[in-house]
């Protein structure tokens, strides 16, 4: 049995490709559409999918989609009456309900097939049902407490449920217009950075501030002791429906999700290229606070009501690892799973794991994700776009090393040595982060590390940390954990001993957002550290993402272009090791 599982007209559009119980394939559209955070339809996405088994759409047997708009009607009603609501909003979601309803139009229309037919294949799974399967179908555990969180859909913004067998039973949720995503993209907005997703950027500017200021979120957000929370009204624009949401297409935008009285709370707000202040990273770290305080007492209902030693954790909001990191470390169970794409793309493998178990009540099987569910290019299509795009005369070496043993080695001897290195190999990574097939690497003992990446690769803002990559085996000798860690899901205290020798991957309170790499999930990825581990003694590369304020590198043609534009100094892609001769 295939499935299409899909998340679309929305943030991160996505596609999925199931077969019976196992996820084959998944890519986010921006990293075809190279937009970042494309909010569409995920054309691209699902062709890209399809081609990964050379099937045709007529093999699909069901199209699951991450949202169903059909639910929570009646609190959808009881707000749409209330005369203080915009009614371009109620506008808006009943445009938005029609283009999800018709999504087989849209999948009709991309493959030129009958509308009719793919209709009677379409599945609606709730949005953060379709977030809770994500991470529970594909965690390790036969039972566990699950926890959704993130801005909205489909009415709510958090679940907190069980899942056991096959089955997922939900106990609490919170509904619009109450979310802890709302508050951090707010805050977010507050302190001037406006992009959608640049909520990650906060989380890496709080360890700068002081949490002075928390008793003021405190009014912005009330939890209780049953897992909910409600927010202030008179701080957030979305109560009255009077915000500007873009999601048809190309990059999505939000409005100002705070009114002026959040400023006569907290004092202006930063403009785009105002320099970040005290002030700002205060802020910051107050709002990090306040968010574990309401995510802890969460998680404590969640506790109470489905006393199991294991947790799944989804939602966009599954990506705030500082948080995550303290969930692991002194919450109330002892094992947690996040899948590696946690947020609304994630909701497309959700949905069709959701839609396999709910249609054929299948023994549930006990299988982990791989995250490497992207495309993947042979040494001939490697070979052809080296052949066009790279010039050896002018300064750049190209060798054929087909041997992994030399070619790690080398690679390693390239970090060591200070160089900056592109690493491109196999399927690329499902989710936000590199997780070593579509990495830059670089050195994790060099104090001038950082702001040489910063400057010659990234561009970007000079407080955000970069992640240790560190062989599985070696966690506890670095860590103040030992835990497997593999989508970079979660930040932990380094060890104070150790922290010297690490400053281009130490944050600044002693933190790293942790990678453990197995040799079983990815065994040229660890080969490599391995060989740096041999040289040097230590076990550990800092890794960032292939891209340079772009979505992450999928094609051997923009990881050429990525290491041409830049200062790069290596660039090993596939079985070909390329340098920098000038």
């Amino acid at each position: 049995m295939y499935i299409l599982g899909i998340s679309a007209y929305h943030g991160d559009s996505a596609a999925a490709l199931i077969k019976d119980n196992t996820v084959v394939a998944a890519v986010e559209e921006e990293r075809i559409t190279r937009i970042k955070h494309w909010a569409g339809f995920p054309a691209e996405a699902i062709k890209t999918c399809l081609a990964t088994e050379n099937i045709k759409i007529d093999h699909i047997d069901y199209i699951a989609v991450n949202r169903a708009p059909n639910v929570n009607f009646v609190k959808k009603v009881i707000f749409a009456i209330d005369p203080r609501v915009d009614k371009k909003f109620i506008l808006d979601r009943i445009n938005s309900r029609e283009r999800i309803i018709g999504i087989h139009e849209s999948v009709a229309k991309v493959f030129n097939c009958s509308p009719a037919a793919l209709a009677e294949k379409t599945v609606n799974v709730e949005h953060h049902i379709a977030h809770a399967a994500s991470a529970y179908h594909c965690s390790p555990f036969e039972e566990s407490a699950i926890i959704t969180v993130d801005g909205f859909g489909d009415w709510s913004s958090s679940l907190l449920a069980g899942g056991s067998g096959n089955r997922i039973e939900e106990f609490k949720r919170v509904f619009y217009p109450h979310s802890l995503g709302v508050l951090y993209t707010a805050i977010t907005q507050f302190l001037g950075f406006w992009n959608y997703g640049d909520e990650y950027k906060v989380m890496g500017m709080a360890p700068y501030g002081n949490a002075r200021f928390v008793d003021k979120i405190g009014e912005l957000i009330a939890g209780d002791s049953k897992g909910g929370f409600t927010l202030n009204r008179k701080y957030f624009t979305h109560f009255t429906g009077m915000l500007e949401m873009k999601w048809k297409g190309g990059a999505p935008e939000i409005g100002p999700l705070f009114t002026p009285q959040l400023e006569s709370l907290l004092g202006p707000a930063r403009q785009r290229n105002e320099e970040v202040s005290q002030q700002h990273k205060d802020i910051a770290a107050s709002l990090q606070a306040g968010y574990e305080q309401i995510f802890s007492s969460q998680l404590t209902a969640l506790y109470e009501e489905y006393p199991s030693e294991n947790l799944c954790i989804a939602g966009g909001c599954g990506m705030n690892s500082v948080a995550n990191g303290k969930a692991r470390v002194s919450g109330p169970f002892k094992n947690i799973y996040i899948p590696p794409q946690p947020g609304d793309a994630g909701g497309a493998v959700g949905a069709g794991l959701f839609c396999y178990y709910t249609k054929t009540d299948s023994q549930r099987s006990i299988k982990v994700a791989n995250p490497y569910l992207g495309p993947a290019f042979d040494t001939t299509e490697i070979r052809t776009v080296l052949e066009k795009d790279i010039d050896s005369d002018a300064g750049f070496e190209i060798m054929h090393i087909e041997d992994p043993d030399k070619l790690c080695p080398r690679v390693a001897a390239d970090i060591a040595s200070g160089k900056v290195v592109g690493w491109f190999q196999g399927r690329m990574e499902w989710g936000p982060r590199a997780l070593g097939n579509r990495s830059i690497l670089a050195d994790p003992r060099r104090p001038d590390m950082k702001d040489i990446l910063n400057i010659k690769i990234k561009k970007r803002e000079t407080f955000r940390p970069f992640a240790p990559s560190i062989l599985r085996e070696h966690v506890a000798d670095y860590f103040e954990v030992d835990c497997s860690v593999p989508y970079m899901s979660s930040v932990f205290q380094i060890k104070a001993d150790k922290r010297p020798g690490l400053p281009a991957v130490t944050h600044v309170n002693g933190s790293g957002r942790l990678q453990s790499v197995s040799r079983s999930d990815n065994p040229l990825y660890w080969r490599l550290i391995k060989s740096f581990y041999d040289q040097t003694g230590v076990p550990i590369v800092l890794n960032t993402s292939f891209n340079e304020n772009e979505p992450i590198v999928c094609t051997p043609q923009e990881a050429v272009a990525c290491f041409l534009r830049t200062q790069m100094d290596t660039l090993a892609i596939g079985n070909f090791y390329i340098t920098r001769q000038v």
